[in-house]
Order: structure tokens, then sequence, then C-alpha cells
């Protein structure tokens, strides 16, 4: 019977549990790595296999989650698994499903072209049933599913992301939006999500979903035994089979048509789930989605949002915050800044990598005590996922509607074996997953901003990537400062090349000594000879004077190309800035 005779009549598919961290669990296992030991421990493999199905799973996964390391290599890995996994399957008249894991990001394949290469390795050896499992992405999935439809008409194909319980992938993609997409393309046959999660988490976010999107095609539900625990050396799995067992038989009634486990699943936990699907009715009656309620999202004054909504030109003004928790001096600025105009006062996180305020704690402060709009800057340095949402939700929380996110600088050299970054993704996937938490989590969407360097001397690389923080949901830019003419030429190809807001970069500067900083030791900005040469020897009064008209006249001729100007306070000069923001409003 094929697999899909098989589904069509109702009945639910049990597949394996996890090989890998069975397999480490055996004695003197732990460190090894699994698919290799289809070559040198085969018999361990089958015997594992033959676990699974006497357990009573009807399908079972090559050991070839990941087969990395040479080609060479990685290609008798993989028809050495198949064939292991077809002798165990051919007893049981079980279904062997070709296993793909996640396709590396080395950039030596692009992901499209890695699951066709093995892809093909299975369809020699005879495998037409296919799981794409673990994926924090859907990269490369389009590609896989033509593929297989164009060599093997009959093919099948299971698409599974991995989910946390908030219902984010590692990269930060929302589980929802990547199962909408992946239920709308041909060649698709089932999909679902699997690892990450326990199954009452994973349990939770699939009875949220929109099953309709599937239109009759199979949802899997392949969770985690439960959560990891270290105990000694090892990393074990707490999660009972009587426990396991009854929360796939909810997931079945949910809609699931193909069930099984992920990391610390067991042949127990397979044969006591078994056991409990054998008590279901033939066809268990799927339940609605129950999406989660959600208070109605009350919308929150915006005064940068509304100004550049209506098409009126607005001014965001950069000042640093506090080395020390002295936040006087700071909140000084931010109210001087606010009686000179300022439509907005972005506060940056922790510039070049040195520890300053936290700048979500200062943008909450500055709302509260004195009403301006803050748009504090998060980076991807410093904090994995689980902080940043935590931090937007309290900026939420607090009023705050508006972020520039950015990767932000590196730690300092002589820090960095003290200090570490995180970096877990870059600026377009933080921008991608801010924009997915509406209605997960945030009741109504933040403004995002994005960062864009006029100086870079690939600026068509540097506007490639601004199309994708405005396809992953930025809603507009706050530039490099601009003070050469090739940097207001890069402006210009902007403004025609994007569709967000632009809001120019301004750096007054203040000093000869101040120009040789930026252009020797800030990355992103590039003063020419000329501007340099102007200020030596200039005394404080003399250099402002120069640093304003000179600024004043840079904002004019970058008018045309923005939608406002994005101010900078050299060393917290809160005057001159007053005065160039001034002298802009004259024309307004």
């Amino acid at each position: 019977m094929s697999i899909r005779e098989l589904l069509a009549r109702g009945e639910p598919l049990l597949f394996d549990g996890a090989m890998g961290t069975y397999y480490a669990a055996r004695p003197g296992r732990a460190e090894a790595r699994c698919e290799q030991a289809n070559l040198d421990a085969p018999q361990e493999i089958a015997a594992i296999h033959r676990a699974y199905l006497e357990a009573g799973a009807r399908a079972i996964r090559t050991n070839t989650f990941d087969v990395g390391g040479d080609w060479e290599t990685a290609q008798r890995i993989v028809r050495t698994g198949c064939r292991i996994a077809r002798s165990a399957a051919e007893t049981f008249g079980a279904y062997v499903f070709a296993d793909l894991g996640p396709a590396p990001q080395d950039g030596i394949l692009s992901p499209g072209a890695h699951y066709r290469r093995q892809a093909e390795i299975f369809l020699s050896q005879g495998l037409t049933c296919f799981i794409a499992e673990t994926l924090p992405t859907d990269e490369g999935i389009p590609e896989l599913a033509r593929y297989l439809k164009e060599r093997c008409p009959e093919a099948f194909l299971l698409v599974s992301f991995a989910v946390a319980p908030d219902g984010f992938t590692r990269e930060g993609l929302s589980g929802r939006a990547l199962f909408r997409r992946a239920a709308s393309l041909e060649g698709v046959d089932g999909v679902g999500f699997n690892c990450v999660s326990g199954p009452r988490h994973l349990l939770e976010f699939v009875r949220g979903l929109d099953l309709s999107l599937l239109g009759g095609r199979p949802l899997s539900v392949l969770p985690n035994a439960g959560y990891p625990t270290v105990l000694g050396r090892r990393v074990v799995y707490r999660g009972g089979a009587d426990y396991f067992a009854a929360l796939m038989a909810d997931a079945a009634r949910a809609g699931a048509a193909i069930l099984g486990g992920c990391c610390g699943t067991t042949p127990a936990h397979i044969a006591r789930t078994a056991q409990t699907l054998n008590g279901l009715p033939d066809k268990p009656p799927a339940l609605p989605a129950q999406p989660r309620e959600q208070s109605e999202a009350q919308p929150v004054q915006n005064r940068l949002r509304d100004k550049l909504a209506a098409g009126r030109r607005a001014i965001a003004v950069e000042l640093d915050p506090p080395a020390d928790d002295r936040v006087d001096l700071f909140m000084e600025g931010v109210r001087a800044l606010r009686d000179a105009g300022a439509d907005a006062v972005t506060v940056a996180d922790c510039p070049v990598g040195r520890p300053r305020a936290d700048s979500s704690l200062l943008a909450c402060k500055i709302r509260r005590e004195t009403g301006v709009e803050p748009l504090p800057h998060l980076t991807c340095r410093d904090r994995n996922l689980n902080a940043t949402k935590a931090l937007l939700l309290g900026l939420s929380m607090e009023g705050v509607g508006s972020v520039l996110l950015v990767t932000g600088d590196p730690v300092p050299t002589q820090d960095r074996d003290e200090v570490k970054s995180v970096f877990n993704f870059n600026s377009r996937k933080l921008i991608r997953y801010v924009s997915g938490l509406t209605g997960q989590g945030l009741s109504a969407p933040f403004q995002i901003f994005a960062a864009l360097n006029v100086n870079a001397p690939n600026f068509a690389k540097q506007l490639e990537l601004a199309r994708e923080k405005e396809e992953a949901g930025a809603a507009g830019f706050l530039t490099q400062p601009v003070h050469s003419p090739r940097a207001l030429d890069n402006l210009a190809r902007a403004r025609e090349a994007l569709n967000g807001y632009i809001l120019g970069g301004v750096f007054p500067i203040v000093s000869h000594r101040n120009a040789l900083f930026l252009n020797n030791e800030v990355a992103g900005v590039s003063v020419p000879e000329e501007i340099v040469a102007r200020y030596e020897g200039l005394d404080r009064e003399a250099a402002e004077a120069l640093a304003l008209e000179l600024s004043v006249k840079t904002a004019r001729d970058m008018a045309p190309c923005t939608d406002g100007w994005y101010l900078m306070t050299p060393f917290r000069r809160v005057g001159l800035v007053a005065q160039i923001m001034a002298r802009l409003r004259e024309r307004e």
C-alpha cells in the first residue's frame, strides 16, 4: 500500500523516535557521531531501527540527519544508511523515509543545491519518501519539492520545522508563517513540526494552526520527549512514555495524521504511543483551530511614526547613553532636545562594543519622564532570542513603539577573552523575528528602523541588504553620516531603490582631532580630506561655527532624497545640535 493510500484511510502513521539521542545513550557512545556508525557499527544501527519497529513504528527515518564532512564519505554514509533501514523495515512492511536535516550555512552550496544533491543519492537507492526535518527556515524547500516531482512524480515529501515553545525557530522565523508557506507549495505532501519543543508545548502550538491550509494533506507532530537535563556529563530527557503517549493521542484528536518522536524518545515511548493510538476511533475527529485569545491592541501615540506617515519631515537625534549610573545630565539633554523640536531621541546600544546604560531601559525612562518619543537601538551582539523577546515585551508595555535594529559593533579585541558576543543572527533575521512577534506576544507592531551605510565602498551590496531588510519588515532607515559627494550620490540611489523612510545621517564634526578620529577609527564614516583640513587650527568656538555651517548645508543637500534627518550629538553638545535643528526648521 502506498503511503498516500494509507493516509487517505485516516489511519495515523506512527514514526520512530530519536536515533541520535538513543544511540548516544548507549554505553561508550555519548561522544560518537551516530551517522558515522552506518559505516563503523552498522549492526548497532540496524538493531535500533528494529527496536523502534518492534515497538510499533510503521515508518522509520534513515540514519542520515547530519552526514556532514567530505562528500565522498557523506555519500557512503547515505547509501549504507539506506540499505540498513530498508533491510530492517522489510520484515515489518514499514515505510522508510530519507532523512534530510537542515542545509548547512557554509555558503559552499545553496540550500536548494544541497538538498538536490542529497535527494539524488536517496532516489538512486530506491527511496521515494522524504522528510526534511528540524528545519529553522524553509530555504531550499521549494527547490527540493520541484526537483523531487520532476525526477520522481510519486515521491512523497514531508517538511517538518523546529519551533520553540514561543512558536519561533532558532532563526527567528514564525512557525505559523513557515507552515503557511510550506502548505502553499506544490510538491509538498505534508507539513509538520519536530524537535526543540516538548509534547505539551508542541500540542498547544499546532492547536492554533489553520489546518484547512493543508487542503487535506497530513499534519505531522514529532516532539521531543521533554526538555534536556544534564546529569553528570550526560544529557538526558526525563519525559515519561505514558505522558508522551497521552499527548500524542491528543495531537491525533487535534488533526495530526503523522505522529512520532524526536530527541529523547525511545522505543518505550513509541510502544506506548502505538498502544494508545490503537485505542482511538478509526478516524478521530479533527478539532478546530484554537487560536489564543488576545486583547485588542490599543493605539499608542508615536510622534515619529505619525509625522512620517503624514509626509512631514522628521528629526531624530542620537544621544549617547551614560557610561555610569548618573543619568541627570543625560535626561537634561533629552529635555533640551525635546524643547528644540526633536521628534525622537535615539539611544545607542553599547556603542563600539563598550558597556553603557541599557538603551531600552533609558527609552522607557525617556518616555515616562519627558514624553519624548524614544528610538532605542537593539543589537544582535548581546542577546539571544529569549532575551530579545523579553526586552521587546517590556518596551511594548511601556508604550515604546519604535526600535532601530542593527547587528552591532564587535566587542573590542582586548575584551574578547572576557566578554563574548552572542550574534545568534544578523540584523535582517532580527528584523524578521521582531516583525513576526505581532499577534504572538505583541498586541501592536513595532515600527522598525534599520541602518544604511551610504559610505560603503560596495554600495550595491548595501542596497541589496537594505531591500532584504525591507522584505523582513523594516519601515525605514537611519543612514551613516553624510560628508562626501559620494555618500550623497549613494543616498540618491537609495531613494530610488528603497520604499521605506530614509532619515539622512548628520554628524557635526567639532574639531580637527575629531575629524581625524572619525576617519581612522569609526567604521562606516568617511570624511573628505578637504573638510578635515578646514578644521585645522580652529578653536572650539570657530570649530562649532564651521560644524553648524557644514551640517546645515549637508542636511539641506540631502533633503530631496530623505524624509527627515538623523542628527548625532557629538560629546553631548546638545546646544550645537539645537542650533542645527533651529536652522533646519526655518524653511519648514
